[in-house]
């Protein structure tokens, strides 16, 4: 997330953390020209998909090691975390629900789902959004009704939708197809760039497992798709055929 190089990061575990003391702790890494890269990188101005996102400067790597120095911070500071206008913050809070969820049992993990489902107005860019989904709906709703992610798929919310398509990322690679290409096949018709490139980021990690199975959705679909969705997922195609279902002569 931009140019500079990460600072050290020093953190003792602690389960007094508040989210006071985390968001001085990410002031601390913050950097101005890092963040103002990556507001242009992330489309934060006005009538962009992340209009009005505050960035630190802070990357990935740096806010993972911190997330999991913070491991023990209580449920409500990390809610509070996610309601952070900054970026990164909200990012450090869904790692600590994504490591609180893997090692929690049934219970735990439905109020994190839960808790999840109920904050996606926090969860609002694609990045946010792809780290964390599969791992807490998908995860949850593998071996439960999926008729969640069906409702998320025709929300009037843009993360929304794309969390309904990346969340089957889970199901994928426990070798199953049939939510990710019905939902896929939901999300025709939507207008957004980010929902063509997510559909089609799934549909290409179908085709890794099954070709077949993603052939047969896109000779049914191919035609109206959406042109981002088809080039995505026909990405890995053999360039014979990938130019065939380009040029609509499949």
């Amino acid at each position: 997330m931009g140019p500079a190089c990460p600072k050290s990061v020093t953190v003792k575990r602690n389960a007094d953390m508040t989210a006071e003391k985390i968001r001085s702790k990410l002031e601390e890494l913050s950097d101005q020209d890092a963040a103002l890269f990556a507001q242009r990188f992330f489309k934060t101005g006005q009538g962009q998909y992340g209009e009005g996102d505050l960035f630190r400067g802070i990357r990935v790597p740096v806010l993972r090691k911190l997330a999991s120095s913070f491991e023990e911070t209580p449920q409500q500071e990390v809610l509070e975390l996610l309601h952070s206008p900054y970026h990164e913050d909200r990012l450090v809070a869904l790692l600590l629900l994504m490591q609180r969820f893997s090692g929690a049992e049934q219970v735990g993990r439905e109020k994190i789902y839960e808790l999840y489902l109920a904050n996606t107005r926090f969860i609002n860019n694609w990045d946010l959004v792809d780290i964390s989904c599969p791992h807490i709906v998908g995860r949850f709703l593998f071996e439960r009704p999926r008729s969640p992610l069906y409702t998320l798929a025709v929300s009037s919310d843009l993360w929304e939708r794309r969390i309904a398509i990346i969340s089957t990322f889970y199901f994928i690679r426990q070798g199953e197809f049939d939510d990710t290409l019905a939902i896929a096949g939901e999300l025709l018709e939507n207008r957004e760039d980010l929902i063509h490139k997510a559909a089609g980021w799934m549909l290409r990690e179908v085709g890794k497992r099954d070709m077949a199975a993603e052939e047969r959705f896109l000779l049914q679909h191919y035609r109206r798709m959406p042109r981002t969705m088809l080039r995505y997922a026909i990405e890995r195609f053999p360039e014979e055929k990938r130019l065939l279902f380009l040029r609509g002569e499949v």
